[in-house]
Parts: C-alpha cells; sequence; structure tokens
C-alpha cells in the first residue's frame, strides 16, 4: 500500500504542504501589505487571524508553501452557495514579496489543482483586480482563459477598478 506523504518539496527548498489554524498569522503577514498597499484585494482592513482562521475553515482546500518561513499560500473556496456550483471553485494564490518570480506560485497552484483533481472539482475561476500583468502571467501559465471583464466593480484609494474573470478545468 502506497502511503501519501502529507507534503511535496516544489524544489530543493520549498515544502508545500496543507495550511493548518496556526499559520494564519504567517499569512496574514503575506496578505495585510497586500489589503492595505494595493487594490489587489478589494478588502479595505486587513483581517485579524481569527478571521482568517474562519476562511481557512471553510474552504475546500489550503496550503502553504515554506522554506526558512512562509513564502505563500494558495486555496479553493466555494464558488457559489447553490448546490449546482458544487463542482466549482474559486482560487486563489498570494505569495511573500520576497518570495515573487521565484515559481512558488506556480508550485502552489500545480499542487493546488492536483488536489482538486483529487476530489473531483471540475471548473476552477480566478478574479483578478485590473490591470495585474503578473497575476495575469501566472494564471495564464496555470492554464486559465480569459472569459470576462466586470468595470468600476470596486472602490479603492478613490478610485473604480475592474475584475478580470479566468477560468480553466481542473483536470486541463
Amino acid at each position: 500500500m502506497r502511503v501519501r506523504r502529507p507534503y511535496f518539496f516544489y524544489n530543493d527548498r520549498v515544502k508545500i504542504r496543507p495550511a493548518v489554524p496556526a499559520d494564519a498569522e504567517a499569512f496574514l503577514d503575506i496578505y495585510a501589505p497586500i489589503v492595505r498597499d494595493t487594490a489587489i484585494s478589494f478588502e479595505l482592513e486587513p483581517p485579524t487571524a481569527d478571521e482568517l482562521r474562519a476562511r481557512m475553515a471553510k474552504a475546500h482546500l489550503w496550503i502553504a508553501a515554506e522554506d526558512d518561513g512562509m513564502l505563500g499560500y494558495a486555496y479553493a473556496a466555494p464558488f457559489r452557495d447553490r448546490a449546482a456550483y458544487r463542482f466549482s471553485v474559486e482560487t486563489t494564490v498570494y505569495v511573500h514579496e520576497r518570495a515573487r518570480r521565484r515559481g512558488v506560485g506556480r508550485g502552489l497552484y500545480a499542487e493546488l489543482f492536483r488536489q482538486l483533481a483529487e476530489r473531483r472539482f471540475v471548473t476552477a475561476l480566478a478574479v483578478i483586480t485590473l490591470p495585474n500583468r503578473s497575476s495575469v502571467a501566472l494564471h495564464e501559465s496555470m492554464g486559465f482563459k480569459p472569459v470576462g471583464v466586470f468595470h468600476n466593480v470596486g472602490f479603492k484609494f478613490e478610485t473604480w477598478h475592474d475584475t478580470g474573470w479566468w477560468e480553466r478545468e481542473v483536470n486541463a
């Protein structure tokens, strides 16, 4: 009988593993500056660690990448509440500023999609505040295709922002 490890190594140093509630503080170190300083997230104030733990509990899947510290995380959340949407997920990936452009986001998404396929999810959706060339490039490199733009749907930093929507088959 083959025993599956609870984690795998993306490269010689980066371990990708299931997230645990104790990771919330480290995730906030990554996410809080994005909330405070960018329109990438439409949240206006960073959540608390307890709020983040509650989000983790509601997600279908949440994974973490680390080496000597937390590098990033990715998750798949329910797309919508209605039962007919149960095979679709909304995915998100965030990478610490010090780890960007090193393949961490790709590694997280590769593992996320592998696990989603095992769980028989069919469609993954991603929402990206526009413009965001690096996020668009990451998502398209992982097989996402653009499906539309919602114009002026988020108001942050005294500016209206568009969001682009992307989709991909989980088994792609």
